[in-house]
């Protein structure tokens, strides 16, 4: 199934779509992806948050919790969905859609670690993929020319 079929209330929009997780090295990556929201947001950029528990267990909240440390400690105005899976058999079909259309280094499907990244652009086709290590400003380029 592809990713436009997934999104929603987000159709049309240039899209950064991240696993994140509350208690990871990476975690401080939500001020960056707040950053972008906030640049983008009036041309029809959004970032979409989807917590997730399975890498080192770094996501132990539950929904509200979870909302509620990205407000108080990033000011998150973005998306943040309940939590998900993103490997698996118990995968989010968003994710399964994302990895089987915009796989990782040398054709990988799985997810390695928290704030992966997907770009999708205003058709809900994935652009590309960004690694965990890939600071949210760096990727500010590749979204200007998909606005």
């Amino acid at each position: 199934m592809s990713v436009a079929a997934h999104l929603g209330g987000h159709a049309g929009k240039v899209l950064l779509i991240v696993n994140t997780a509350s208690q990871c090295g990476f975690t401080p990556q939500y001020a960056g992806l707040e950053a972008l929201h906030r640049r983008y947001a009036a041309r029809g950029f959004s970032v979409l948050a989807f917590p997730c528990n399975q890498f080192g267990a770094q996501e132990p909240g539950d929904a509200a919790e979870i909302a509620s440390f990205c407000r108080t400690h990033y000011d998150v105005t973005f998306p943040v969905y309940a939590k998900i899976d993103v490997n698996g058999p118990g995968a989010d079909p968003l994710f399964v859609a994302l990895k089987e259309q915009a796989p990782g280094l040398l054709g990988s499907k799985g997810i390695k670690w928290n704030f992966t990244k997907f770009l999708v652009d205003r058709t809900g086709a994935p652009v590309r993929r960004y690694a965990p290590t890939t600071r949210p400003e760096a990727i500010a380029a590749d979204i200007e020319a998909l606005l």
